[in-house]
């Protein structure tokens, strides 16, 4: 068998932000690697790198929010891309609102789905949540959404 790595960063994904927490231990960060995964209930999978602290806070279950970036939206992706550590304001210039779910959601985006984790598997050096979609809203029709294709599978 060939290199499969050149193949696998074909594989079209969209770009998000993920927001969880809440008051000043809410943060936020990039996520590439999301998917639907149910229609009965509404569910959505995202693969996290193991050792991230938002990774613990997913496997405790706590509520987060998908916001679906846009394909001229680059300041989300300049500002999440950096990563922030627990307690770092993260939505410091960023035009926020809170969900319904209690989570900090971002304002102009395409739109934004409320979720709940309920399991996860391990993937080596990702885990993978499966979450079930809460609520959402679509902010745009106009704005396509963003489509990450990457030159190889080994890195982001």
């Amino acid at each position: 068998m060939t290199d499969p790595m050149p193949v696998l960063g074909r594989v079209p994904s969209g770009i998000y932000i993920l927001t969880i927490g809440r008051d000043e231990r809410a943060t936020g960060m990039l996520a590439s690697w999301v998917m639907q995964a149910g229609f009965d209930p509404p569910c959505v999978t995202v693969a996290v790198k193991r050792g991230r602290y938002v990774a613990e806070w997913l496997a405790a279950g706590e509520p987060f929010v998908l916001n679906v970036v846009g394909e001229k939206q680059h300041q989300f992706l300049k500002h999440f891309g950096k990563g922030f550590e627990p307690g770092e304001a993260a939505f410091e210039g960023i035009d926020v609102e809170v969900a319904s779910n209690g989570v900090p959601a971002l304002n102009g985006v395409v739109g934004r789905l409320e979720c709940l984790p309920v399991s996860h598997v391990d993937s080596g050096d990702h885990l993978i949540f499966l979450a079930t979609v809460t609520g959402g809203s679509l902010s745009s029709t106009e704005l396509p959404p963003m489509v990450h294709i990457r030159k190889s599978g080994a890195n982001y």
